[in-house]
């Protein structure tokens, strides 16, 4: 199953979590982007944030944002090193 348009919104959303430290969740206000607000409430509904609009990861969250995160370290590390090496 390839990444839809909606689960790229949420793995963006996802690596926006500072995972250095717990106290620190994220807020999206009324006048965020349509797809913003809509991949914050999936995340709700799927036990991965506290709240609706933000709040903070649960411990599922934590593990699919450190897997987000890891990934996107991963593709773009692979992408600077394959520029570098032509």
């Amino acid at each position: 199953m390839p990444y839809t348009s909606d689960l790229v919104d949420e793995l963006n959303t996802l690596i926006r979590f500072d995972l250095e430290s717990g106290q620190n969740g994220i807020k999206v206000h009324k006048t965020a982007d349509a797809q913003v607000i809509h991949a914050v409430a999936r995340l709700h509904a799927k036990g991965l944030i506290t709240q609706a609009d933000g709040g903070y990861l649960t411990s599922l969250g934590r593990e699919a944002a450190e897997h987000a995160q890891a990934m996107l370290g991963f593709l773009t590390t692979g992408v600077a090193a394959s520029v570098a090496a032509r």
